[in-house]
C-alpha cells in the first residue's frame, strides 16, 4: 500500500489543510526577496513562539545575530560561499544561527528541576558543545517553521567559513555558526527550481 492510497494525510492532523501548507507543503527555500521591511518586531515574536519547542533538558542553545546593515552584510558576504555572497547582500535581513556552548549558565533559570547541573557541566566543554549544537539544530528546525508562521519566506545557507564567521562575530561570546538564513518576502516564487519530490512514508520509515 502506498501514502497515495490512504486517506488523504491532512485527515490525521490537528490543523486545518490551509496551515499545513503555509507551514510546510507549499513553503519554499527562497532566494529571491522582495524590499519589503522584516522588523525586530516580527523576528521577536518568531522567537518568542519557537522557543517553546523541546530541547534537552531546557537548555535552549540557539542564539542568533541579526545583520542589518550595509557594512555587517559585507562583513558577513566575505565569509560566506561565492554562490551565496549576493544573496546576503540583497535580502531584507540576514540571521547567523548560532550555538552557545556556555548554555549551562542559564541552566538555573531554564532547569530549576536539576539542581547543580550546571556546576557539573563547568568543566565539560567538549560535551557542552555536543549538547549545544545538537539542541541548537533543533531550534533551528522551529525557527524556520516559526518564520512561516509569521508570513515569513527563508532562504537558508550552510556554505560558509563557519570558523570565519565565529572569529568575526563571536570571539567575546564563544557562539558557534551553524548556519545563515535570509528572510524577507519572496518576489515571485522566490526561486527558479521546481517543487522538489520527497520520499514517501514507506521510503524513510520503517515499524518495529
Amino acid at each position: 500500500m502506498t501514502l497515495e492510497t490512504l486517506t488523504h494525510p491532512t485527515d490525521h492532523l490537528a490543523v486545518p489543510g490551509d496551515i499545513a501548507d503555509l507551514l510546510f507543503r507549499t513553503a519554499r527555500s527562497v532566494g529571491q526577496f522582495t524590499d519589503e521591511e522584516v522588523t525586530d518586531e516580527q523576528l521577536a515574536a518568531v522567537y518568542d513562539l519557537v522557543k517553546w519547542g523541546p530541547t534537552a533538558m531546557n537548555t535552549v542553545p540557539l542564539r542568533m545575530l541579526v545583520v542589518r546593515g550595509r557594512a555587517a552584510r559585507e562583513r558577513l558576504a566575505a565569509h560566506m560561499a561565492e554562490g551565496n555572497r549576493q544573496r546576503v547582500l540583497d535580502a531584507p535581513v540576514t540571521l547567523v544561527l548560532a550555538a552557545d556552548p556556555a548554555f549551562h549558565q542559564h541552566l538555573p533559570v531554564l532547569a530549576p528541576h536539576l539542581p547543580g547541573m550546571a556546576e557539573t557541566l563547568e568543566p565539560a566543554a567538549e560535551q557542552r558543545a555536543q549538547m549545544a549544537r545538537t539542541n541548537a539544530l533543533l531550534q533551528v528546525g522551529y525557527l524556520i517553521v516559526g518564520l512561516r508562521a509569521a508570513g515569513l519566506d527563508a532562504g537558508p545557507m550552510g556554505g560558509m567559513d563557519a570558523a570565519g564567521i565565529d572569529a568575526e562575530f563571536f570571539a567575546d561570546n564563544g557562539w558557534q555558526s551553524l548556519l545563515v538564513v535570509n528572510v524577507g518576502h519572496a518576489d515571485g516564487a522566490g526561486t527558479p527550481h521546481p517543487r522538489a519530490a520527497r520520499l514517501t512514508y514507506e521510503q524513510a520509515c520503517q515499524t518495529l
